[in-house]
């Protein structure tokens, strides 16, 4: 086996910013290729609905600050390696886990719905996961005899391997796209694809086969090609008569006649899923007015309008940026982590009202957790952290996985509070997929990594927070 050797100093020193990609129209046009290769397809009808919503914390979120441990002892092993980051103990919301490990937790004191949420046995934690290449421990980390995941503190890998679910190398395919590719045939209308992206072009939903189908969740809409505008406008009536008849010409060349056709496929998809959106009867739960609770509340009308889009399963992709917090944690997250707790609650509570609460399920993902050392008033990259799972199908109320010591140099730093995953992001997204209807068999064509942390054919989940 090839090994990726780094030493201890580049290990640590180690923190590329990159930029994260911008989405784009073609998402939604490379989809529509599907409509013709589809139609043929054998369409299997099934009874059930599920949904996957993901949501994407671009920048890394700072996580053992979302999660932390109140207990005096551990508090104060945690008060001692955050320093000027550590939360007040008085502050933090407490919770008590269906299952103990011994140590008192609590949830960050601008997370309330959270706390509710998970007291309800709505929502869980899981707790110290990260991307891996093999099961990994400190030692191999130092003499250099385990493959690492490529570009560990690097934002554009890490964001791509967490999406990918591909550690060791570069990838243009995500886990939500190869299972799409699997079980597109559930969805009996194949014209809006089963992976819709509030979050513009992503790698989470890109299969060989299918692609995101885009939505502008400001305007509750989704991606138009033209916009007919007023139908009564004479100008809107030529415009829409002349661009009917561009579609519609039988063209003699190949090339011209396939953009035509995925152009004029598109604009019908448009047109479907805006009258299904519409058409739904309106939804009385009230969101806020952030970007992420604006994101989350087309969802819920998207999965709303699920049997007049033919829909039996659905992945979201929903993006929830700016996390990258070298300065200013404390007060960032305050801001940020009420954004995100007030969201994931109003979104529950709209599929309570639908009725399909233990249909649905919503996972977050981070590039990575933080170093829990200080650099002065932030944090920089690191690696395992913790992440939330929601819905009624979830095991709620526990943490899963094993939430580390957080005391300087315990068995999994590697230097500054650089904490080595004990939970995969495989085996995290291996119960997803279960869920969603991957059978275990074909697991390691969605996760090929999966081998290295668990054996599809057993008859245990990987981790087991799904009920």
């Amino acid at each position: 086996m090839s090994k990726k050797h780094i030493n201890r100093r580049k290990f640590i020193g180690q923190a590329s910013c990159a930029a994260i990609g911008a989405s784009t129209l073609f998402s939604t046009l490379f989809d529509l290729k599907l409509a013709g290769a589809m139609a043929t397809s054998n369409i299997r009808p099934v009874n059930d609905y599920k949904a996957l919503v993901c949501i994407l914390l671009a920048g890394g979120n700072d996580s053992f600050n979302m999660l932390v441990p109140r207990g005096a002892g551990e508090y104060q092993e945690y008060q001692d390696i955050r320093s000027t980051l550590a939360l007040p103990q008085n502050s933090l919301l407490p919770i008590t886990p269906l299952t103990s490990d011994g140590k008192d937790y609590g949830i960050h004191p601008f997370m309330p719905e959270v706390k509710t949420l998970f007291d309800n046995q709505n929502l869980a934690f899981i707790s110290n996961v990260g991307t891996l290449v093999h099961p990994t421990t400190k030692s191999q980390v130092f003499n250099e005899t385990v493959e690492l995941p490529l570009g560990l503190f690097s934002h554009s890998d890490q964001i791509q391997q967490w999406q990918t679910s591909i550690p060791d190398k570069r990838a243009a395919l995500g886990w939500g796209g190869r299972m799409a590719d699997i079980l597109q045939s559930m969805n009996t209308n194949q014209q809006v694809s089963m992976s819709i992206s509030m979050g513009g072009n992503n790698v989470f939903q890109a299969g060989n086969l299918t692609t995101a189908y885009a939505v502008d969740a400001n305007e509750g809409i989704g991606t138009s090609i033209w916009d007919y505008g007023n139908n009564n406008d004479a100008w809107a009536v030529l415009r829409s008569a002349t661009i009917d008849s561009l579609m519609d010409h039988n063209y003699l060349n190949l090339f011209e006649k396939t953009y035509a056709n995925i152009i004029s496929n598109s604009q019908d998809a448009s047109d479907l899923f805006n009258t299904s959106v519409m058409n739904i009867n309106p939804i009385t739960t009230t969101f806020s007015t952030t970007d992420l609770s604006k994101s989350l509340e087309m969802v819920a009308k998207t999965i709303s309008a699920r049997t007049m889009l033919g829909a039996n399963r659905q992945t979201f992709f929903v993006v929830y940026g700016g996390w990258d917090h070298h300065d200013e944690v404390i007060n960032n997250q305050e801001y940020m982590l009420s954004i995100v707790s007030k969201a994931m609650k109003e979104f529950y509570d709209s599929t309570v009202e639908l009725g399909i609460q233990d249909d649905v399920t919503t996972f977050t993902i981070s590039d990575f957790a933080r170093t829990l050392t200080s650099n002065g008033n932030g944090s920089d990259h690191a690696w395992g952290g913790n992440a939330l799972v929601m819905g009624g199908g979830v095991k709620g109320g526990d943490i899963y996985g094993t939430y580390p010591d957080l005391y300087m140099d315990n068995s999994l730093d590697v230097g500054r509070g650089v904490i080595i995953p004990t939970t995969s992001a495989d085996e995290y997204f291996a119960e997803l997929a279960l869920w969603f209807g991957v059978s275990p068999s074909d697991l390691s064509l969605v996760l090929p990594n999966i081998g290295n942390f668990y054996a599809p054919s057993s008859s245990n989940p990987p981790i087991g927070f799904i009920l």
